[in-house]
């Protein structure tokens, strides 16, 4: 269920601080444009995803539970869903080595960046290697109030790197 707003009702907050391995999961991706990472007509992409998910009748783990990925002139917006067999060209599933590390920042977009280094941080001291970033709207400014403030769950996709193992090992 999704809230009037379009927020997701129910999210997977069990997530917070944890190395969630999402390989091979099967999802729903709409490209969007973007200009210096500012996705342009966000809210009207995400209702025309909406609309395609429910046409093809395809099931969502998590209804309204969206993942956004941002580029210099383009991105996705990917909706979880449950596996399925699907003809369509926006259905595909998730590489091998999918691993994120998830964080609930409480806070606007202004604030997310000191977040967003913790996380990094964090991945280099653990000898991982940080990848692309996803960012998950949890409350818009129309709920955020009465769902305890504004929540972005920020997801960061990280691979295993020998490299950086090694010099962490060498400097202890």
């Amino acid at each position: 269920m999704t809230l009037e707003c379009g927020c997701p009702e129910h999210y997977p907050n069990e997530w917070d601080g944890q190395d969630i391995d999402l390989s091979g999961h099967c999802v729903h991706s709409h490209s969007i444009p973007t200009f210096l990472h500012m996705p342009i007509n966000y809210a009207g992409h995400m209702m025309r995803q909406a609309a395609s998910v429910n046409a093809l009748e395809l099931k969502e783990r998590w209804p309204g539970f969206t993942l956004t990925r941002t580029g210099m002139l383009g991105g996705e917006i990917l909706r979880l869903i449950e596996d399925t067999d699907s003809p369509s060209r926006l259905v595909k599933y998730l590489p091998i080595n999918f691993d994120v590390r998830c964080v609930i920042h409480q806070g606007t977009m202004k604030t997310l960046r000191d977040s967003a280094r913790v996380v990094q941080q964090a991945l280099f001291d653990e000898g991982k290697l940080p990848k692309e970033m996803y960012l998950c709207h949890l409350t818009c400014p129309r709920c955020a109030e009465e769902r305890g403030g504004d929540k972005i769950l920020l997801l960061r996709r990280w691979q295993a790197s020998t490299t950086l193992q090694t010099r962490l090992n060498n400097r202890k």
